[in-house]
């Protein structure tokens, strides 16, 4: 009985011997970016917000966490240009909507993973603070590699009232027209990192 005891004690050491422990992977900041499209009754607008920082985890090829942080002070306009985005930009920084003043940084921390059942798809939960305000966010990732370097990318619809931005809402004010901005905007998540 004592040799089957310490049998089993041997292969549990042999086992965990081998596991690898999970390993940070910091993304490229100057390749990584979230796009943000913003609708309203006449159209459309979108850009680009780049990252101040970011990492994601992995305990072998799979993913199992990580956290990104945006730079909403970087928040620039892509549909216009000249004077058009110039406007759109610094309005979308003031405190009708993102505020950057007070909150320069937006930052999402994954809290779970989960496999999608394909190597490389996984569904995404976790938390999104923005201005301040931290909502729970779901939504499916995919990792893909691109002239050998890896991409987590996924699309997230955020309700942007969660987090107080209420300019020409039709939720908060009555008879907009076709100036009301539709409270979903939706977010396009690019991270490249080289493991």
């Amino acid at each position: 009985m004592k040799k089957f005891s310490m049998f089993l004690v041997l292969v549990a050491i042999a086992t965990f011997s081998f596991v690898k422990p999970p390993v940070k992977v910091p993304a490229d900041l100057t390749s990584s970016y979230v796009k943000w499209t913003g609708y309203k009754v006449t159209g459309k607008h979108f850009g680009k917000v780049m990252l101040k920082s970011g990492a994601l985890e992995f305990e072998g090829d799979n993913l199992i966490g990580g956290s990104f942080e945006m730079d909403m002070t970087s928040i620039t306009v892509e549909d216009l240009t000249g004077e058009g985005a110039k406007k759109l930009g610094g309005h979308l920084k003031s405190d009708d909507f993102f505020g950057v003043t007070a909150h320069p940084t937006s930052k999402f921390v994954i809290t779970k993973v989960v496999s999608r059942g394909t190597p490389g798809a996984y569904k995404i939960i976790g938390n999104l603070n923005l201005k301040g305000i931290t909502k729970e966010l779901r939504f499916n990732a995919d990792i893909k590699t691109v002239e050998g370097k890896q991409t987590a990318s996924g699309t997230v619809l955020i309700d942007r009232t969660d987090y107080d931005i209420r300019f020409r809402s039709g939720s908060f004010f009555e008879n907009l027209g076709d100036i009301t901005i539709y409270d979903e905007f939706q977010l396009e998540i690019n991270l490249v990192y080289k493991k």
